[in-house]
């Protein structure tokens, strides 16, 4: 496999349930865009050679630029559903990179994630041929809901994970496991459900539960303190 590792970063959503005038992934926080504060945590990283961003065709907030922290940054148009601005995003990978190439996928709108986390997932990702991915335990209890609003049953907890960003898998694997998926007529919530459609078993990496994505204007303040207490000339968060 090669050293090289490429990270891809669907962006072309437009965040319609955060509300606002812009698409999420533009909000500023402390400073930058959600979309720039994953960018450069992605791009901190030495193995990670460079990024693609799949970007709305509409797009008129993306500040443009090749490079970032002296690495190439590339664009394509992405798709409807994450899983064809994924693939668009593989496909406009260099074309020296080949099948075996590591790529990680992340949210846009996942701007405090730590070095450490990403550190600990290339290493194991890159010794499993399924891939990894970044997850939390679930913590708290779950309840299942009636079709009444009242408690239906508690669910055990001990087996289950919250599915992170980045995943990582190797190119080839993951352009196949998108395109099956995609051709069955089947949405995939993130880019291991694919692969586990094709009886792959990507590894699960535990992360920082605060690797939190931005959805609601809780979601916003939160991360806008979380990043405020990084460390000066460090991506990785205190704590």
């Amino acid at each position: 496999m090669s050293d090289a590792v490429w990270a891809l970063v669907p962006a072309a959503g437009r965040g319609s349930r955060f509300g606002g005038d812009r698409p999420k992934q533009y909000l500023e926080v402390a400073g930058k865009s959600l979309l720039e504060h994953a960018l450069d945590a992605l791009l901190a990283h030495p193995r990670v050679a460079g990024v693609v961003v799949a970007l709305s065709p509409d797009d008129a907030y993306w500040p443009g630029g090749e490079t970032r922290q002296g690495k190439p940054v590339h664009t394509c148009v992405g798709g409807d559903e994450r899983a064809d601005s994924v693939l668009a995003a593989l496909d406009a990978l260099p074309d020296a990179l080949d099948d075996e190439t590591l790529v990680l996928v992340h949210d846009a709108a996942r701007p405090n994630l730590c070095l450490d986390d990403l550190d600990r997932l290339i290493a194991a990702a890159a010794a499993h041929a399924d891939g990894a991915i970044l997850a939390a335990p679930v913590r708290d209890t779950l309840k299942r809901a009636g079709v009444d609003g009242a408690i239906a049953a508690t669910e055990p907890r001990e087996a289950l994970w919250r599915a992170l960003t980045p995943q990582a898998f190797r190119r080839g694997l993951l352009g196949k496991a998108l395109r099956a998926a995609r051709a069955s007529g089947v949405r995939v919530t993130d880019e291991a459900m694919a692969v586990e459609r094709l009886g792959g078993c990507p590894r699960l990496v535990e992360g920082r539960d605060d690797n939190l994505k931005v959805t609601t204007p809780a979601d916003r303040a939160l991360v806008e303190f979380l990043l405020a207490r990084r460390v000066p000339g460090r991506l990785d968060a205190e704590g």
